[in-house]
């Protein structure tokens, strides 16, 4: 099996699994009130990151997607200080924070590559759409700077189909791809089926980046039988009442066929998203356990019956 892919139509070879390094970093203890801290348990410390990066890259896998607005850019520099001399594929996403104009773009590069300690990132990607910002004259920039070789690839985030289409042309003009399109993909929130923008992936050569891979740990089964995630997450839908019964049938099918390849329920969920060839998914990885059992769904295939049998249990979720 494929253990590498083409990102897109650009020259970037990359695993066909990466690492979500969101909550990666701690700025001098600001890192704790972060959203994603507060919902993912808080920050794990360096060692553990470290220990992370390092499984991940004993098992093939050397992309990490991070960006400026993690933790303040905590989640930047501490990816720049564990892929230091490390031949990594690095993914970061753009602006810092949520007032940005199109033209402060060349400063939030600079400011990334400082943290990250590269004079140039793999993946440079627009975070997410925003109605004051043109796409065209973003794209612009965007493409000035990977003729000045700052940048490798060009990708969007959140992007809907129309707003791929007009990035995708407008990069086009100069001559460059539109690599990747990093949205919310997985068996519990298929909506990327049915809103176009897989399909719009796939027409224009696309690759799909699928961030929360796992929905938020409810694939993994470690909170059925009344167990309940710490942190923001115990309040979303997949967690709670109905929407955590809902969940429990789904689980107990990943389980099903995990027990004929010795995998768990959360490597058969990654790998029904590795199956489809033109999707990389970006799951978490708090510490070493975490990323070498990611990587294990790199290690085997599912039959065509078991992901049309996936594909049936979970199609409430297209919607």
């Amino acid at each position: 099996m494929e253990s590498t892919m083409t990102l897109g139509r650009s020259n970037l070879q990359v695993p066909r699994l990466g690492v979500g390094a969101m909550t990666w970093g701690d700025a001098k203890g600001l890192a704790r009130l972060h959203p994603a801290k507060t919902a993912y348990g808080g920050p794990h410390g360096f060692e553990d990151e470290k220990q992370a990066f390092e499984a991940s890259l004993m098992a093939g896998v050397c992309l990490f997607d991070t960006a400026a607005m993690y933790s303040g850019g905590a989640s930047e520099r501490r990816l720049g200080e564990l892929a230091r001399d490390k031949d990594v594929l690095i993914a970061s996403k753009f602006p810092g924070t949520f007032f940005f104009r199109a033209e402060n773009l060349p400063k939030e590069l600079e400011a990334s590559l400082a943290r990250l300690e590269r004079n140039s990132v793999d993946l440079y990607q627009h975070h997410f759409p925003n109605n004051s910002i043109s796409i065209p004259q973003l794209m612009d920039l965007l493409a000035d700077s990977v003729e000045a070789g700052k940048i490798k690839a060009v990708g969007v985030s959140n992007y809907s189909a129309e707003q791929m289409r007009v990035a995708h042309a407008a990069l086009d003009k100069r001559g460059i791809p539109l690599a990747s399109n990093q949205v919310e993909y997985s068996l519990l929130h298929r909506q990327p089926e049915v809103n176009g923008v897989l399909e719009a992936c796939r027409e224009l050569g696309i690759t799909l980046i699928a961030y929360q891979p796992l929905a938020s740990g409810a694939l993994t089964g470690k909170y059925l039988n009344g167990a309940r995630p710490s942190g923001l997450r115990r309040f979303m839908p997949n967690f709670r009442g109905k929407g955590r019964a809902a969940v429990e049938p789904v689980v107990s099918l990943l389980s099903e066929i995990g027990e004929r390849y010795g995998k768990s329920a959360a490597q058969v969920a990654l790998r029904w998203l590795i199956e489809n060839k033109n999707v990389v998914p970006i799951p978490g990885a708090k510490n070493a356990k975490q990323a070498a059992a990611n990587a294990e769904a790199l290690t085997f295939s599912l039959t065509s019956a078991e992901i049309e049998s996936l594909d049936r249990a979970t199609l409430a979720w297209r919607v």
